[in-house]
C-alpha cells in the first residue's frame, strides 16, 4: 500500500479495532489470538503457535499449548491455521470497504508479528490492499488527553478512568470491545487521527529468533513504556 500524504477523507472511513494475543512479549513472537470488532459486527480467531507459551504471558493470558492443541484457562479451544485466520481476517476488512484498522500500542506491538505472519504466508499485500491505513490510540490518546494531567496510558487504565469500568483484559476481544467504547469517548478529531496515521508497509518485520520470551528492556525505556508494551496494565 503506498504511503502518500494523508488526506482527510481517509478519517471518514470506517474502523476496525483489532487485538492480538502472542506466545510471549516481544517483536518475534507468535500470534495466539486474533481478534477484531466494528460496531456490531466482531472477529475472534485463534491459532495453535508453532512454539511453547512463555509462562508469563500465560499468566496474563490464560493461554497454554498441550499435544499441539491450545487452551484457554485449561479450556479446549477451537482454533484456524494462521492462514486461515489471516484471510478470514481480510475477507471482515473487505467487507467493511477498506476501513481503518485501529488499535492500542499496535505500531509498537501488534504489527510486528501481524506483519510478520502475513509475509510467512504471502499474504501482506492482500491485507494491505484491504485497509485505508493503521491508528494507534496509544499516541492518539496522548495527544487527546495532553490537558487533562493523565501520566498512564495503558488501555486498561484508560478505560477505567474514562468509562469508569473494569473488563477482561488480555482477552484480544474483551480488548477490542473495551477500545471501541474508549474511542468514541476520546472523539478524536479528523485533524488528529490523521497526525496518528500509518501505513502497515512502514512496519520492517524483525528477522531472527522465533518467539522471543523477554521482553527487551533497553528498548522500551521507561516502567510505564514497559507496561505499555508487555500490555500488562
Amino acid at each position: 500500500m503506498q504511503t502518500s500524504a494523508v488526506d482527510e477523507d481517509k478519517t471518514q472511513h470506517s474502523l476496525v479495532f483489532f487485538d492480538l494475543e502472542t506466545t510471549g512479549f516481544g517483536s518475534t513472537c507468535e500470534i495466539i489470538q486474533l481478534a477484531a470488532v466494528s460496531g456490531d459486527r466482531f472477529l475472534n480467531l485463534h491459532v495453535v503457535p508453532p512454539c511453547r507459551v512463555h509462562p508469563q504471558a500465560t499468566e496474563v493470558t490464560g493461554f497454554t499449548v498441550v499435544r499441539q492443541q491450545l487452551y484457554l484457562h485449561g479450556r479446549l479451544v477451537s482454533t484456524k491455521s494462521l492462514e486461515e485466520a489471516l484471510v478470514s481476517f481480510i475477507a471482515f476488512l473487505l467487507a467493511l470497504g477498506r476501513p481503518l484498522l485501529v488499535g492500542h500500542n499496535i505500531r509498537r506491538f501488534d504489527c510486528q508479528p501481524l506483519a510478520r505472519a502475513l509475509e510467512q504466508t504471502g499474504l501482506r499485500e492482500q491485507l494491505e490492499a484491504s485497509i485505508s491505513g493503521c491508528v494507534d490510540t496509544m499516541p492518539l490518546a496522548r495527544e487527546v488527553l495532553k490537558e487533562c494531567g493523565m501520566k498512564r496510558f495503558s488501555q486498561e487504565h484508560l478505560v477505567r478512568e474514562l468509562l469508569g469500568v473494569d473488563y477482561q483484559a488480555h482477552d484480544a476481544l474483551e480488548d477490542v470491545r473495551a477500545l471501541q467504547k474508549l474511542y468514541h469517548v476520546l472523539q478524536p478529531s479528523p485533524e488528529v487521527v490523521a497526525r496518528h496515521l500509518f501505513s502497515l508497509s512502514d512496519i520492517q518485520v524483525v528477522r531472527g529468533y522465533r518467539c522471543q520470551l523477554v521482553p527487551p528492556v533497553a528498548a522500551c525505556g521507561t516502567a510505564e513504556e514497559l507496561d505499555n508494551f508487555m500490555k500488562i496494565p
